[in-house]
């Protein structure tokens, strides 16, 4: 009797956890350039230091932020050219061109509570509707605004605008701090190399 009633209680106790958690899936697609013998290949945006950054909560739907329009040297709050959207895999790591599945790329698993969904969820459905600030060389990019989005979630220290965009300036800076987190924790890992007619770049 004792052990059916222990089963019940751990059964109740795993129904509540699984209830309470769930994953927010960072994924990072990296920068790379075309090997000389592949002419033919694309150059992306940012070459080796470019890459791109976006934050999945549902399956399918990758929150980014990019430019829709020729991108700004400097922010300019009265015309912002940057917007979040929401893309599927394919689209995501299909951004620069290209196959998306020829390309490399690592996806961070962090666990999250159920208020932090409820936090993430508000936060992209804001920020679908307006963004807070623009897209900007010298300002915010993908990388500075997921950044900006985990620190609001407290999964990273929480940094002012100026000085997200003064530290997070390409989406390796976030990688790096993501990638030592997760490995301190023992978050998941998932990697992906990239085609061999491209230099990719390294951690």
């Amino acid at each position: 009797m004792r052990f059916y009633l222990f089963l019940l209680i751990s059964l109740h106790f795993n129904s509540l956890f699984s209830q309470d958690s769930s994953y927010l899936k960072v994924h990072f697609l990296y920068g790379s350039k075309p090997l000389k013998a592949y002419k033919n290949e694309p150059k992306w945006f940012g070459g080796i230091l470019g890459g791109h950054v976006g934050l999945e909560s549902d399956s399918g739907k990758i929150l980014n932020f990019l430019f829709v329009e020729k991108f700004h040297i400097f922010p300019k709050k009265k015309h912002k050219t940057g917007a979040y959207v929401l893309y599927s895999s394919a689209q995501f790591y299909g951004y620069f061109g290209g196959n998306p599945d020829a390309v490399k790329k690592a996806t961070v698993l962090v666990p999250i509570s159920k208020q932090q969904k409820m936090q993430f969820d508000g936060i992209t459905e804001s920020y679908l509707k307006t963004t807070p600030y623009d897209y900007a060389l010298f300002g915010i990019r993908c990388g500075a605004a997921s950044y900006e989005v985990l620190g609001q979630l407290g999964i990273l220290p929480k940094y002012t605008f100026g000085k997200t965009k003064r530290t997070i300036i390409y989406p390796r800076k976030l990688r790096k701090r993501l990638l030592k987190k997760a490995t301190e924790n023992g978050w998941t890992i998932d990697r992906k190399q990239g085609s061999d007619r491209r230099k990719w770049e390294k951690d």
